[in-house]
């Protein structure tokens, strides 16, 4: 009676089983695929590199800078950051904290944005969102949203 009762069981779970496991492996594989994707665009932006970036983003894209200004269309998204490069200086690093799966085809990536070896030693610290497609060329950068962290409201 054991050994039927873990056969039914073996019967039962494997599929449950195998269907979770390549969900899994796909997830981990799409989170690895998107972090390198954003060190890329990290590495691009560094070397001021139009055309390495221009490859990062979907044609649609558009990034929202912590100024407040909106760039929209790949064509903008790239002069601006090369613009930002080419005047601010410094190292750029982006540390993504979070990975989420919107959909199979969509995910928001969160992290850290640190701008160090400014004019006068200064740097930024912010926080940025990548809004990330997966096309036929693999995920590109749809959005990007970059935020300066403001100080808490006062208690009321």
């Amino acid at each position: 009676m054991r050994s039927l009762t873990a056969t039914l069981c073996l019967l039962f779970l494997t599929p449950f089983f195998s269907s979770v496991t390549p969900q899994t492996n796909q997830s981990n594989q799409d989170e690895a695929a998107i972090r390198a994707l954003v060190g890329q665009y990290v590495d691009a932006r560094e070397r001021i590199d139009p055309k390495a970036v221009e490859q990062l983003f979907t044609s649609d894209a558009d990034q929202l800078v912590s100024s407040g200004e909106w760039r929209k269309g790949r064509d903008a998204v790239v002069r601006g950051t090369m613009a930002s490069s080419s005047s601010t200086g410094g190292k750029r690093t982006i540390t993504v904290e979070s990975v989420r799966m919107i959909s199979a085809d969509v995910a928001l990536a969160d992290g850290r944005y640190e701008l160090t070896g400014l004019a006068g030693g200064a740097s930024r610290s912010m926080w940025t969102t990548l809004v990330l497609k997966r096309t036929k060329a693999g995920w590109r950068i749809a959005a990007i949203r970059n935020m300066l962290p403001a100080p808490p409201a006062p208690a009321r």
